[in-house]
C-alpha cells in the first residue's frame, strides 16, 4: 500500500507539472458537453427556448454546417499559433535566462486553461459536425448545440487576446524574477510554520547513533515524507537524523540517514520509502531551488553575450531577502508531526554552502562590474547585521565578504571605483 502511495505521489507531481494537464481535463469536459447538448435538444425547456428566442437558434442545416466548419478551422489556427508561442517563450527563456525556469513556465495554469478551452472547443465542434452529417437526423435537433459552439468560439477569441497579453508578460525578466522570488518566499514561510516549537532546542550532539543508511543511487534529495513510512516504524521510540538538506546532490554510497536504535531490513526498506530521491535536477519547487534559479538568471545576465548588470542587481536584492530568511532557520529542525513517536530531525543548508551555491557564482561572473559588486556587498552586510542569525553563519557571510574584497582588488582597474566599492565593506 505504501509503495502504491509513493508511486501515485510521484505520478501525481509529474502530471500536475505537465503542460497537458488542464487541456486534457477541459477537453474531456467539453466532449461530454457535446453529447449532453445533443440529447438536450428534445427537452421541453429547450423546445420552449427555441420558440421564445428563435433568432438565437440555428434552424438551417447548411448554416449550422458552415458555422461549425468555420469554427473548426479558426480555432485550429488559434491552437497552433498559441502552442507555437509557448514553444518560442520556452526556447527564449532557456537561452536567455535559465533552463530551470522552464517547469514554472510550463505549469502556468492560465496558459494551460486557455489551451484547454481551445482544444475542448475544437473537439466539441467536431462532434457536433459529425453528428450533423448523420443520415436521417432532423436538422432542427442541432440549434442549441450550434449556439453553444458559437458562444465557445466567442470565448476562444477573448481568451486569445488574454493569452497574447499574458504570454508577452510572462517572458519579461522582472516578472520572472518576481514570480520565482514570491514562490521561494512562500516555501520558506511554509517551512517555518511547519517547524516544531522544539526545533531550536533539538540537537543530535548528545545522541549516540548506532546505524547509518547510505544512498543506494545517485540523485538529488527532495525531502522526507513521514506519512509514507510504515506505522510500526512511526510508533517506535527512536531518533532518525537526515544528514542531507533539501535539493542536495548525493552520490551512491553517501550516508544520508543516521539511526539511534538499529532497524532490521524490513524497517530499513520502510524508511527508504519516505526518502524522496530524484535524478532530475529541475524537478521540485523548493525554496533553495528557487534561489538557484535566481542565481542562474544573474549569472546569465552577466555573461559576455548579454551583459545586463541591471538584471543581476535586481536578482541580488531579492536573493538578499531570501538568504536572510534561510539563515535564520536552525541547522537542525524537527520534522515529525505530533502523533508520531519517531523523532525525525532534518538538516538545513549551512551558511558556508549557501554562500558557495548562491553568492560565489555571481561573484565570479560579476567581479569586474563595480555596480553589481556593490549590490552584492550591500545584500551580505544586510544579512550580517541580523542578530537572529547564528554567530557561525554570520562568520560564513563575513568570509564571503573578504573574498569579494579580494576579487575587487584584483579585477576592478579603476582606482576610484575600487575605492568606492571597498568602502562599502567598512560601512563608509
Amino acid at each position: 500500500m505504501k509503495n502504491f502511495l509513493s508511486f501515485f505521489k510521484k505520478l501525481y507531481n509529474k502530471i500536475i507539472y505537465s503542460i497537458a494537464f488542464y487541456p486534457v481535463i477541459i477537453t474531456i469536459g467539453l466532449f461530454f458537453l457535446a453529447w449532453l447538448s445533443l440529447f438536450a435538444e428534445d427537452f421541453e425547456v429547450v423546445t420552449t427556448l427555441k420558440e421564445k428566442v428563435p433568432h438565437l437558434i440555428i434552424q438551417d442545416r447548411e448554416t449550422a454546417r458552415v458555422i461549425l466548419s468555420t469554427l473548426v478551422g479558426s480555432i485550429l489556427s488559434l491552437t497552433v499559433f498559441s502552442f507555437t508561442m509557448v514553444m518560442v517563450v520556452l526556447n527564449q527563456a532557456s537561452a536567455n535566462f535559465s533552463p530551470r525556469l522552464l517547469p514554472g513556465l510550463i505549469s502556468n495554469k492560465r496558459h494551460q486553461i486557455i489551451l484547454g478551452v481551445y482544444i475542448g472547443t475544437l473537439t466539441y465542434c467536431m462532434i457536433i459536425l459529425i453528428s450533423l452529417g448523420a443520415y436521417g437526423v432532423d436538422s432542427k435537433s442541432f440549434g442549441l448545440s450550434t449556439m453553444i459552439a458559437a458562444l465557445l468560439g466567442v470565448l476562444c477569441v477573448g481568451l486569445f487576446v488574454s493569452f497574447i497579453n499574458s504570454i508577452s508578460g510572462a517572458i519579461q525578466i522582472h516578472n520572472i524574477i518576481d514570480r520565482v522570488a514570491r514562490s521561494s518566499a512562500k516555501k520558506l514561510k511554509e517551512q517555518k510554520i511547519n517547524m516544531s516549537s522544539e526545533a531550536a532546542s533539538e540537537s543530535t550532539k548528545d545522541i549516540s547513533f548506532s546505524q547509518e543508511l547510505k544512498m543506494d543511487e545517485t540523485g538529488f534529495y527532495r525531502g522526507f515524507d513521514i506519512p509514507l513510512i510504515a506505522d510500526e516504524l512511526k510508533d517506535k521510540d527512536n531518533v532518525i537524523n537526515i544528514l542531507a538538506y533539501e535539493d542536495q546532490h548525493l552520490w551512491e554510497g553517501t550516508p544520508i540517514v543516521r539511526i539511534e536504535h538499529s532497524l532490521d531490513e524490513d524497517e530499513i526498506e520502510a524508511l527508504r520509502l519516505g526518502l524522496h530521491i530524484s535524478t532530475n535536477r529541475h524537478e521540485g519547487n523548493s525554496s533553495l531551488g528557487g534561489m538557484i534559479k535566481l542565481m542562474e538568471v544573474a549569472v546569465k545576465a552577466m555573461s559576455p553575450g548579454i551583459n545586463d548588470p541591471g538584471t543581476a542587481i535586481s536578482v541580488i536584492t531579492r536573493l538578499g531577502t531570501l538568504m536572510n530568511t534561510v539563515l535564520q532557520i536552525p541547522n537542525e529542525v524537527l520534522l515529525n508531526p505530533k502523533d508520531c513517536n519517531l523523532k525525525v530531525i532534518g538538516s538545513t543548508i549551512s551558511g558556508k554552502i549557501l554562500m558557495q551555491t548562491i553568492v560565489q557564482p555571481i561573484r565570479l561572473y560579476s567581479k569586474k562590474d563595480s555596480s553589481v559588486m556593490m549590490a552584492l556587498i550591500n545584500a551580505l552586510r544586510f544579512i550580517q547585521s541580523n542578530s537572529n542569525i547564528s554567530k557561525e553563519k554570520r562568520e560564513d557571510v563575513a568570509r564571503e565578504l573578504m573574498a569579494i574584497a579580494e576579487d575587487i582588488k584584483l579585477n576592478i582597474e579603476n582606482e576610484m571605483d575600487k575605492k568606492n566599492t571597498l568602502s562599502l565593506l567598512h560601512g563608509q
